[in-house]
């Protein structure tokens, strides 16, 4: 595996691709992290606030709890995968009062931050160590994988809710 990486590397060297990054190394896993959440906050900033509690159907989350759930996935999923104190550790963030979208947004974006911190002095090397996700064994890499599929997740339901109070969602952001 490092050989390839080195490989690739150098190949970038070559074509001048400054900026390439092996996936999976800490480096782009903080682009990827810093572009989710600014990605987020597209999708904050262009739900309306009356918007915030709206529901497709009575049994699912509403447009905030699940912006809630997303923010509550990446203070659990990072503080698992790096050992650091969860900030909000035994609270349910959808339970708490955070109903106005000024405050939703700050939640929101402090759950970004803490998972960018999180990663915050850790080596391409830490990535192999072993931690307990939800009682299951994992590499750390493969924790901040599931975070980021979480995120990704509940941030895409949130497309359909956006949609169906008229309003278009921001575009996609790969890069």
């Amino acid at each position: 595996m490092k050989i390839l990486s080195i490989s690739l590397v150098l190949v970038a060297a070559f074509l001048g691709l400054s900026s390439f990054q092996p996936a999976g190394s800490v480096s782009q896993m903080v682009a990827d992290w810093q572009r989710a959440k600014a990605f987020t906050q597209e999708y904050l900033d262009t739900m309306p606030a009356d918007g915030l509690d709206y529901k497709p159907t009575p049994e699912i989350r509403s447009f905030r709890e699940q912006m809630l759930h997303l923010a509550n996935g990446n203070f659990n999923f990072a503080s698992a995968a790096s050992g650091k104190a969860n900030p909000y550790q035994g609270k349910n963030l959808e339970k708490e009062d955070f109903t106005t979208k000024e405050s939703l947004t700050k939640i929101v974006n402090e759950s970004y931050d803490f998972m960018l911190a999180s990663l915050d002095g850790l080596s391409d090397a830490d990535m192999d160590a072993s931690v307990k996700l939800f009682g299951r064994d994992m590499t750390r890499g493969l924790a901040y994988a599931k975070a980021f599929e979480h995120q990704t997740h509940h941030r895409g339901q949130a497309t359909i809710y956006i949609r169906m109070k008229g309003v278009k969602p921001p575009n996609e952001k790969l890069f």
